[in-house]
């Protein structure tokens, strides 16, 4: 990483050279320049990426590369440039831990942390945005379906890969030394306690274009994008490649985007240690958890509650997140340690179904929630507890169980699935079931019909 770049070692003012050919033609959108710019993308991979001895491109390379991807027009470019940031982010780390195999080294050798303090970053100075990306952010898209669209796509993909690269070697180190300094110094981190950045927009922002990338892909794949006669099927309105490229890109974007809010999260939780341990100062500031501001903008806005439920898809957090939710509006169980007396029945999803085993409790929390918020809350929760179990998560206290212990556990919270629909329906005869409650439903009476 310190050795000399390749572009300054070539010979006198290639660099400034190449890089004024590129800014010379930054207005035209024809095909000679597109062509320059995919030769230059070809050359930064041939000096960086090819040989086995390649150098990082310069600043100023890596800049130029960013340009493209942030400012291009063409699909064409947006993907190579998109692909090519991600190549060199992988083959010259900014952050990395210099002894991470440690089946070569000593197994009580500590991580070391590497920060390359030179390296080239999109987060520049401040972590701000320079002028042009923010005219480029702020031009009218065309249309849901404007390559300049999918740029931004690729660019928010890109920008939480960063953010990921940076963040995970820093955890590593912070939960072997509980430091946190180590992620206080994160990108991830300063991008939150910027000033210059709108937190609770960014996340309504985030779950309300989720939530739209969900819609368009279940149009897409019910073939409904294009109807007969439909005005976007003109070659005018809506490029052929930017269409088929549109749901495998919008997939992407959606998974981009729950990374970065669980990034958030598990951010949340180390910063919440700290401060109990006394690590964190006043200048770490005060942010509110992301699970809250997601609990608000589920709240007040209902319409998303469902489509969210159906694109965010990591278990740990759904579960918690809906388990939130449930005990927003209703009285959350004592928390019991396993040398307390009795069982140890806690804020779990379990101790959610039991609050179901009362006709009086069941229609205060029809009342509150609303029965069909309920029907989805206690679906996906039932969904997410199930794939936890099978990956017997620690978090839920079941590692070190048996099998049949673990099999009782699921026959349990089977059948207290059933009990709370079964008491729902008895607290309003004028229930309705819905689609994901009956999959939920189907999927509980089959797990019995097998461990009975």
């Amino acid at each position: 990483m310190e050795s000399p770049s390749i572009w300054r070692s070539i010979g006198g003012g290639i660099e400034e050279n190449i890089l004024a050919i590129l800014d010379a033609s930054d207005a035209r959108d024809s095909q000679d320049a597109i062509d320059d710019r995919i030769a230059f993308l070809d050359a930064v991979r041939a000096a960086s990426i090819v040989p086995e001895s390649g150098t990082p491109p310069t600043n100023k390379m890596f800049e130029a590369v960013f340009q493209i991807l942030r400012v291009g027009k063409s699909l064409e470019l947006m993907m190579a440039s998109f692909q090519l940031l991600n190549e060199l982010d992988k083959r010259y780390p900014r952050v990395y831990l210099s002894n991470s195999d440690k089946s070569k080294s000593s197994s009580n050798a500590p991580l070391e942390l590497v920060v390359v303090k030179e390296a080239w970053s999109p987060f520049f100075p401040g972590l701000g945005t320079s002028s042009s990306e923010r005219e480029a952010a702020g031009k009218d898209s065309g249309g849901p379906l404007d390559s300049s669209s999918l740029g931004r796509m690729l660019l928010f993909q890109y920008l939480v890969n960063v953010l990921e690269g940076d963040v995970l070697p820093r955890n590593s180190v912070h939960e072997e030394t509980m430091k946190w300094a180590f992620l206080r110094e994160s990108f991830l981190n300063m991008l939150l306690g910027s000033r210059k950045l709108n937190y609770k927009g960014l996340v309504r922002d985030c779950l309300a274009i989720m939530c739209g990338l969900s819609e368009i892909q279940s149009a897409f794949s019910n073939n409904q994008i294009y109807p007969e006669n439909s005005v976007a099927k003109s070659p005018d309105t809506c490029d052929t490649a930017v269409a088929i490229a549109l749901p495998e890109i919008g997939n992407k974007t959606c998974t981009a985007m729950q990374k970065f809010l669980i990034l958030i999260m598990e951010l949340d939780i180390s910063k919440k240690k700290a401060e109990m341990q006394g690590y964190t100062t006043r200048a770490d500031g005060v942010r509110t958890p992301l699970v809250e501001v997601i609990l608000d903008e589920l709240t007040y806005n209902s319409e998303i509650l469902s489509p969210f439920l159906q694109v965010f898809n990591e278990p740990k957090w759904k579960l918690e997140i809906i388990l939130q939710y449930f005990w927003k509006y209703t009285a959350k169980p004592s928390i019991r340690t396993r040398r307390s007396n009795g069982s140890s029945d806690d804020a779990t999803f379990s101790g959610a179904l039991k609050c179901f085993s009362s006709s009086t409790s069941t229609k205060g929390i029809i009342k509150k929630i609303g029965i069909e918020v309920v029907q989805l809350l206690l679906a996906h929760g039932f969904k997410a507890h199930l794939f936890l179990l099978s990956e017997q998560c620690p978090a839920l206290g079941i590692s070190d169980f048996n099998e049949d212990v673990r099999g009782n556990s699921l026959v349990e919270i089977c059948k207290n699935m059933i009990s709370a629909f079964n008491s729902m329906k008895r607290a309003d005869e004028h229930m309705e079931v819905l689609s994901f409650g009956k999959e939920a439903l189907f999927t509980a009476a089959t797990i019995l019909s097998t461990k009975t």
